[in-house]
């Protein structure tokens, strides 16, 4: 997939960092497409009853996105570090609200690494996703992000090395170790996944 010059996308986020309102909504004309492939990917990977469109995804993101005041932007990469983060509380608050429906109890399906969808898709509420990857931040805050990432934000560890600053084998070995991690914790009951 063709990329958008990454020079330009972090032209117009800095102009956005000194207020240019113009540039702020440029910025969605320059990604847009990036990241509707991403949220479409990721909501593939959703439990089907989801009404949850990528678009609206994308939006809701964007929004959250504008609304950060304090944030100084450097780069594409930390645009779509956080865009992750805003997708992923929203998938969460999505799915709580679900959970709290009184005819809930219904899954949202992740998919832990792409080789294990081919053979046997693992289906993980996506909550349960969220409080594993908040237990492992608390020892591990680097692995958190590398998944979420590349969960939520749908980032190739190419990017995700040029978000987090690290190269492409760091990231390699790290996002081996926490898929094995996650499912480790993922497979466990209920009642010992906060251990």
């Amino acid at each position: 997939m063709p990329s958008t010059p990454t020079s330009n996308v972090t032209e117009l986020l800095r102009a956005w960092s000194d207020g240019d309102d113009d540039a702020r909504d440029a910025v969605l004309r320059v990604v847009y497409k990036q990241l509707r492939q991403r949220a479409a990917a990721r909501l593939r990977r959703e439990w089907n009853g989801t009404t949850l469109q990528p678009t609206e995804l994308v939006h809701e993101a964007y929004l959250r996105l504008v609304d950060q005041n304090r944030v100084v932007w450097q780069n594409r990469a930390q645009f779509f570090a956080l865009a992750s983060q805003m997708m992923r509380r929203i998938l969460v608050d999505r799915a709580r609200a679900r959970k709290t429906d009184k005819r809930s109890g219904r899954w949202a399906q992740v998919t832990l690494n792409a080789e294990a969808a081919l053979v046997r898709p693992i289906s993980v509420d996506i909550l349960d996703l969220d409080a594993v990857l908040d237990r492992l931040a608390k020892s591990d805050r680097r692995k958190s992000q590398i998944a979420e990432l590349r969960f939520f934000g749908g980032l190739s560890l190419e990017e995700i090395g040029e978000t987090l600053g690290l190269s492409v084998a760091t990231v390699e070995r790290e996002w081996k170790f926490t898929r094995v991690w996650l499912l480790r914790a993922l497979s466990k009951p209920d009642n010992e996944r906060s251990r």
